[in-house]
C-alpha cells in the first residue's frame, strides 16, 4: 500500500469520527439514558450502513472507500471531497481552541472502550446492570466514614451533602420498562 493511500484512509477515518462527534453533539443536547442508548446504531442508519459495518470502520478493520466517502458527505450535508481533507485540530474546519470538548462524550479510545463495555452489559442484562452500576456509583459517591481531619488538611464536605447528592442522582435515573 502506498503512503498516499494510507494517508487518505486515515483522513477519512478521522473525518468519519468527526462526523460521529457532530452527530452526538447535535443529538445529545439534554443527555439522559434514553438519548444515549443506540447513538451508534442511529448514526449508522443515518449513513445508510449496518451498525456492524460502522463498528468495523471505527475498529479499523474496514476502510472507507471512495463510494462510501461520497455517501457520507451527501448524507451528512458536506461538500464533495470533504472526507478526503483533514478537518482535525489543525484543519480549517476545526473548532475554536477555547472551546472545551463535551464532558458527556468519550474523549479517547479507552473511554469509548469502557462505555462500549457498559452498554453491552446493560443491553444484555438491563435490570441487573442498572442495579450493579448504581451500587458501584454509590460506593464512589456515598460518604466514607468520617475520619478525624488532620491540621494540614481541610475537613471534607459534610456527609449529609454527599448523601444528598447520591440520593438526587439515584432519583434522576428512570426505572426500566419491563420487556414484553
Amino acid at each position: 500500500m502506498t503512503p498516499g493511500v494510507r494517508d487518505v484512509a486515515q483522513i477519512r477515518l478521522d473525518n468519519a469520527l468527526l462526523l460521529f462527534e457532530e452527530f452526538v453533539q447535535a443529538t445529545v443536547k439534554h443527555p439522559d439514558a434514553a438519548t444515549l442508548r443506540g447513538l451508534e446504531r442511529r448514526f449508522a442508519e443515518r449513513l445508510q450502513i449496518q451498525p456492524s459495518y460502522w463498528s468495523q470502520i471505527k475498529g479499523r478493520s474496514r476502510q472507507i472507500g471512495e463510494r462510501l466517502a461520497r455517501q457520507f458527505e451527501v448524507l451528512c450535508h458536506k461538500p464533495h471531497g470533504w472526507m478526503d481533507q483533514p478537518h482535525g485540530a489543525g484543519g480549517a474546519g476545526a473548532a475554536a481552541p477555547a472551546e472545551e470538548p463535551p464532558h458527556n462524550v468519550p474523549q479517547d479510545d479507552d473511554e469509548r472502550f469502557i462505555v462500549g463495555l457498559v452498554l453491552t452489559y446493560y443491553r444484555r442484562h438491563p435490570q441487573r446492570a442498572r442495579t450493579r452500576l448504581l451500587d458501584l456509583l454509590g460506593e464512589v459517591l456515598a460518604p466514607a466514614p468520617p475520619a478525624a481531619p488532620s491540621p494540614a488538611k481541610p475537613a471534607a464536605p459534610p456527609a449529609e451533602e454527599s448523601m444528598d447528592l447520591w440520593t438526587r442522582t439515584q432519583a434522576g435515573v428512570a426505572p426500566l420498562k419491563k420487556k414484553r
